[in-house]
């Protein structure tokens, strides 16, 4: 976790590193403290905890067309705007009954303790978007990645879904272990904050949501200490 400067406003940036049988899975939180507060603009909206602004326009314009507010943001005068936003499924149509259908574990049992506190239909669907998009190599990657968005979610909600299994989106931590250890381990539900080489009493001044994918290190005697990368 670090604290970095970027044209005199500061952000705190949390990384986090997991394996797959994809390779190696890099996440980044960008999270601008209190000081921003509703002072950022862009594609990332601005930070002022009000969802509903956040297609703001470079002109200061409120919208709700997406290819407005996107084509608003072109760094180059040059670059064409955007008219259409193409279906991958319609585009790829061999692709949607299997998107559909791996997908469908975010409306499944066990997401069930998530549903009523966060509505499951939109992540449903960017996920089906997503799987159907990727043809061109990394398609397990893309839904796996939409799912773990739901999971992330649910656990900034309080709801941590163990979701992964040996054969959907496995992490394979423990695939480091010597014969007989058991040091390195994938915890789904791990805290937020805990003892680190770095931080030794266990003592946190920024309190993060759990990313979800994280990695933890199991010591004897010591308890868990978490990794950030």
């Amino acid at each position: 976790m670090f604290t970095r400067q970027f044209s005199s406003q500061y952000f705190l940036s949390h990384t986090s590193a997991s394996e797959t049988n994809f390779g190696v899975h890099l996440e980044i939180q960008i999270i601008p403290i209190m000081q921003v507060f509703g002072q950022i603009c862009g594609l990332c909206g601005n930070y002022d905890g009000n969802g509903i602004n956040d297609f703001t326009t470079r002109s200061q314009s409120v919208v709700e067309n997406v290819l407005e507010f996107g084509n608003s943001w072109k760094v180059s005068s040059t670059c064409p705007d955007a008219h259409s936003i193409k279906d991958p499924c319609s585009t790829n149509p061999y692709r949607k009954s299997w998107s559909e259908k791996q997908c469908s574990i975010i409306n499944s049992n066990i997401f069930a303790a998530c549903h009523s506190q966060v509505e499951p239909a939109k992540y449903y669907q960017a996920c089906v978007t997503d799987a159907c998009a990727c043809d061109t190599g990394g398609d397990c990657d893309c839904f796996c990645t939409a799912v773990a968005a739901y999971a992330q979610a649910c656990s900034e909600v309080g709801v941590c879904i163990a979701w992964r299994t040996p054969s959907i989106c496995p992490l394979f931590c423990d695939y480091y272990n010597q014969q007989g250890e058991c040091e390195w381990h994938y915890k789904p539900c791990g805290a937020s904050c805990m003892k680190t080489c770095r931080n030794p009493g266990g003592k946190c001044i920024h309190n993060l949501p759990g990313l979800e994918g994280k990695r933890e290190l199991q010591v004897p005697l010591s308890g868990y200490i978490l990794l950030y990368f």
